[in-house]
């Protein structure tokens, strides 16, 4: 019940931060208000997982904080019960709510998430590039291509086909104005000009449209186009294999994936860390310890962001720049727990 309660108080506040972020939008394209509500909405079960953790410390601390004001808890340990025994209980409950924060990961947020900005970029009329004016850039062992936008409808504009000789000279540069792209992974390109490089010389020759069969599957193509964190934990394997398998940096999806497991083991963390608050003193009233909490949790939340986009500029392993500061809190907090008990 104190976690329901810490998820009822705090998943509105964030989802609210959202929705003021939405409406400096309303009035662009097509997107308006039921827009920016419905984004927000569909964006829900995101923010619950992410704030995950602060939920099971909240939760936590309110929960054995009503019981320690209440005497339950030395009721409780003269029936017997150890505080260890005591503790088992809210990280039992914390291993239930990963179990349903991994499905919500796997088969709700996900597509929700994915759902949700399609839709905004849509009424926007935007799409999703790697920065402004370069496009969206992928290759495989022969081919670098460059589009510059996807559109809704399985529409590509602006190519570039980069293909490369077995000696990994350049031999041809294809580029389109727009592009069909069909479910077979076939792309119809349009307004085409194709360059063919040879050692005297290079061929300049037009079409109206050409065929070409794209080394990217149709979910490659989706998933170009969406941000890491809205990518499944089987959608940012798959395509770090694949970026690694082309000779691509996967650093990004990496730490997209490792931070999930992250999250995971934060979520634990933090309720670890709040039992030693309540085991503790709660004479001076339970609003100074869930203040307290949460000054840790947002603290905690910062540090871990701050670290997670350094160890990108710096290249550090994204496995341990992902679980190495919910380990050291779960370290901390169990040698709290054993001084206290």
């Amino acid at each position: 019940m104190g976690m329901v309660i810490a998820a009822i108080v705090l998943l509105p506040l964030f989802s609210f931060f959202d929705l003021l972020e939405q409406l400096d939008d309303v009035g662009k394209g097509s997107y308006q208000t039921g827009d920016a509500f419905l984004y927000v909405i569909m964006l829900m079960p995101r923010r619950f997982i992410q704030i995950a953790p602060f939920i099971a410390l909240l939760g936590t601390v309110g929960a054995l904080g009503k019981l320690a004001i209440n005497l339950e808890l030395v009721a409780l340990r003269i029936a017997g019960l150890s505080p260890i025994q005591i503790s088992m209980v809210p990280v039992g409950i914390g291993l239930s709510l990963l179990l349903i924060i991994a499905v919500m990961e796997q088969s709700i947020a996900p597509q929700l998430q994915q759902k949700a900005i399609a839709q905004r970029s849509s009424a926007l009329e935007k799409t999703a590039e790697l920065g402004k004016g370069l496009g969206i850039w992928t290759r495989d062992e022969r081919n670098i291509l460059r589009v510059g936008e996807i559109l809704p409808g399985n529409r590509a504009i602006d190519i570039e086909i980069m293909h490369f000789d077995e000696q990994g000279f350049l031999a041809t540069h294809t580029h389109a104005k727009f592009a069909e792209i069909s479910n077979n992974e076939l792309w119809k390109l349009n307004d085409v000009t194709v360059r063919t490089f040879t050692e005297k010389n290079i061929a300049l020759a037009s079409a109206s449209t050409v065929e070409w069969q794209s080394f990217l599957k149709a979910e490659d193509i989706a998933t170009l186009t969406k941000p890491p964190e809205s990518l499944s934990p089987l959608e940012l394997i798959r395509h770090a294999e694949f970026l690694q398998a082309t000779g691509q940096k996967a650093d990004a999806y990496l730490m997209a994936l490792w931070g999930k497991v992250g999250s995971a083991l934060m979520t634990i963390a933090m309720i670890l860390l709040a039992i030693p608050f309540i085991f503790g003193s709660v004479r001076n009233g339970l609003g100074g310890k869930l203040i307290l909490a949460a000054i840790i949790g947002v603290g905690v939340y910062l540090l871990d962001q701050i670290i997670a986009n350094a160890s990108l500029l710096l290249r550090l392993n994204p496995m341990l720049a992902s679980i190495l500061p919910s380990l050291t809190l779960i370290t901390l907090a169990i040698i709290w727990l054993r001084r206290i008990f």
